[in-house]
């Protein structure tokens, strides 16, 4: 789509970049991934209208949740017409990731709490395993650290 000169409600990459804190080359990124859209200028250069400044922050703040791209690309793909989230769009989708923020403040719980003990994988310390996992016990439950998955050793006994 091209762009009108004159149209005061449409922001270059520069000034997108400058406002939103963000690269240039992560900009460009999220455009391919469908996630914000340019119009392009009659020189052909990326224009993008004020609320994707929003949009941005948005993305900005999911990730800062621990959002995947993809995960925020599923949730922008419910907002009707796939608009810029408002506060009540935020709020909604920010209560159905929830469940998933928690998961993920356990799963880095687990792993502070264990960093420096042994979590079961097979082995991150060969002086301890006698201790924590003998004969290699967690591997009974499957693969991975099973004590950062959840497991616990007197389970796997």
């Amino acid at each position: 789509m091209m762009a009108n000169a004159n149209d005061t409600n449409l922001i270059s990459i520069g000034e997108l970049v400058k406002r939103s804190g963000i690269a240039a080359s992560a900009l460009r990124f999220y455009e391919s991934r469908g996630l914000i859209k340019s119009i392009r200028s009659p020189a052909q250069r990326r224009q993008f209208p004020r609320e994707v400044l929003r949009r941005v922050a948005f993305i900005k703040a999911a990730q800062t949740a621990g959002l995947t791209l993809e995960e925020i690309e599923n949730s922008l793909a419910t907002l009707p017409g796939q608009r810029t989230p408002t506060k009540q769009d935020w709020e909604k989708l920010s209560k159905s990731w929830y469940s998933l923020i928690e998961q993920r403040i356990m799963a880095l719980t687990a792993l502070r709490d264990q960093l420096s003990s042994c979590i079961g994988c097979g082995c991150l310390s060969l002086k301890s395993c006698a201790l924590y996992n003998p004969q290699d016990i967690a591997n009974t439950k499957g693969t991975g650290p099973r004590y950062l998955m959840g497991d616990k050793s007197s389970d796997l006994v």
